[in-house]
């Protein structure tokens, strides 16, 4: 039997070509039904996640840092000079436009910079852009190092005449006195220290709600301005306590501020320089450290 010829199957050989032809590239619409699909698939991918959190980030921290060098900044609380209106831990708002509109008042919860007054000048500002935008990044949501920031209520405002104590041992604004059970720490006086200024002027008297444990005005008596803080110093009004959730809640000023006859300024006498100084010296070794 002659054997058949080894030719390869002409169904499944490709198309033969003459020489000299290329292969053509289909084009146009022969290529869409597949570019189509793979536009589609490309369509279909999401970016990934750590790339979307990267831009939310990025995007929360442009739209709060902004806002923070001018309107509110959240602060925190280090230490117990302020129980238990604040207790560690609490991060308050700090408004910082409120006293281009309003005066600063009596009962305010304040925070200050003790730079120059009641603390050395500060070193200067690091040069490295990174450092300073995670330092503006930590005060923004209340985590960085304690600095020369201090928080505490105004008690004396330019021109009061400020004292301690009465007869019935009250704190007087103007021979007003004061009725502070409702903020002060429970159990304690409102001062062992006393006190006799008439505050001057563009300057705050100022002391912490937890009388028994605060370095305030009462244990700066010897230093220039007597106690009292520039009122230029203030970095604005702590008006609410945003964390823990628990703690949540507004900083309003208490009511015994509001008395009648509180605002009159008084011609009594203020005691002199020296005994203030003494008296401060004597009490210095209980001062406490609030930042």
């Amino acid at each position: 039997m002659a054997a058949e010829p080894d030719w390869p199957n002409t169904e499944d050989a490709p198309d033969a070509q003459s020489p000299g032809q290329s292969q053509q590239t289909p084009t146009g619409d022969q290529a869409s039904p597949v570019s189509d699909g793979a536009r589609a698939r490309r369509g279909k991918r999401k970016r990934p996640f750590w790339r979307e959190l990267a831009v939310i980030i990025v995007a929360a921290l442009v739209l709060t840092i902004l806002p923070k060098a001018y309107v509110v900044q959240v602060f925190s609380i280090p230490s117990g000079s302020m129980e238990n209106t604040l207790v560690p831990g609490d991060r308050v708002l700090v408004n910082k436009l409120v006293y281009d509109f309003r005066p600063i008042a009596r009962g305010d919860i304040v925070v200050f910079s003790g730079q120059g007054s009641w603390d050395p000048p500060a070193p200067p500002q690091s040069g490295d852009p990174l450092v300073r935008f995670w330092h503006d990044v930590s005060s923004l949501v209340g985590i960085s190092a304690p600095g020369t920031d201090y928080i505490k209520r105004v008690i004396g405002l330019p021109g009061d005449h400020v004292a301690c104590c009465n007869a019935q041992g009250q704190v007087t604004v103007n021979g007003i006195p004061l009725s502070e059970q409702s903020y002060i720490y429970p159990g304690d006086r409102p001062s062992e220290i006393p006190f006799n200024i008439t505050v001057p002027a563009g300057r705050l008297w100022v002391m912490g709600d937890n009388r028994g444990d605060s370095d305030d005005s009462r244990y700066r008596m010897g230093d220039p301005g007597e106690g009292t803080i520039p009122e230029s110093a203030v970095v604005g009004r702590a008006f609410v306590v945003v964390w823990p959730p628990s703690r949540w809640g507004f900083l309003n000023i208490p009511s015994t501020f509001r008395q009648a006859g509180l605002a009159a300024v008084a011609d009594a006498p203020v005691a002199g320089g020296g005994s203030a100084a003494l008296v401060a010296g004597i009490v210095c070794w209980r001062r406490r450290r609030d930042r």
